[in-house]
């Protein structure tokens, strides 16, 4: 059994919208009122993701904080951009600390579009896992992806093409 499906087994991963492997590991029981006319919505919730070598996280939002946390494997690419894709997307590697700023956390600001993949190392293995808490919770109707057909959709692939195979 390979690493990858030892822990899809233990962890009880499913299958992410927006790609790769995922569970709910936790969802607070203390709820809060976002300030943005959202319903109350669970303080904390925290997932293990897994992404495989060769895929991704397609281009997402969501709108609560998010907080990403390498836990084994390959380094992680994780990208992001403003909601209105007025600057070039940015590139966060995470991973053990070096000296080339790699770090193991990184919070992506609510509203921002992400996108992520494993970068191809000979000694991580072929799999990232990380950890992804939010605040307040995550509810799937604050989460949405760039549509195929979108505007969003169309930006990227005209000023980042090299970033629209992540849509």
């Amino acid at each position: 059994m390979t690493r990858v499906q030892q822990l899809i087994q233990t962890l009880e991963l499913q299958p992410h919208p927006e790609g790769g492997w995922y569970a709910e590991v936790f969802r607070s029981a203390a709820s809060v009122t976002p300030f943005d006319g959202r319903p109350p919505r669970s303080a904390l919730t925290s997932i293990y993701f897994l992404l495989e070598a060769g895929h991704h996280s397609r281009w997402h939002r969501v709108r609560s904080d998010e907080v990403w946390v390498h836990l084994e494997g390959a380094p992680l690419a994780l990208w992001t951009a403003d909601a209105a894709l007025r600057t070039a997307p940015a590139h966060t590697r995470l991973g053990p600390v070096d000296a080339h700023g790699t770090r193991p956390q990184h919070v992506v600001p609510a509203g921002q579009w992400q996108a992520a993949e494993p970068i191809a190392t000979h000694t991580a293995g072929d799999y990232v896992l990380a950890a992804c808490m939010v605040g307040p919770g995550l509810d799937f109707a604050d989460f949405s992806l760039m549509p195929e057909g979108s505007e969003e959709a169309a930006l990227m692939r005209h000023h980042w093409p090299e970033l629209a195979r992540l849509i």
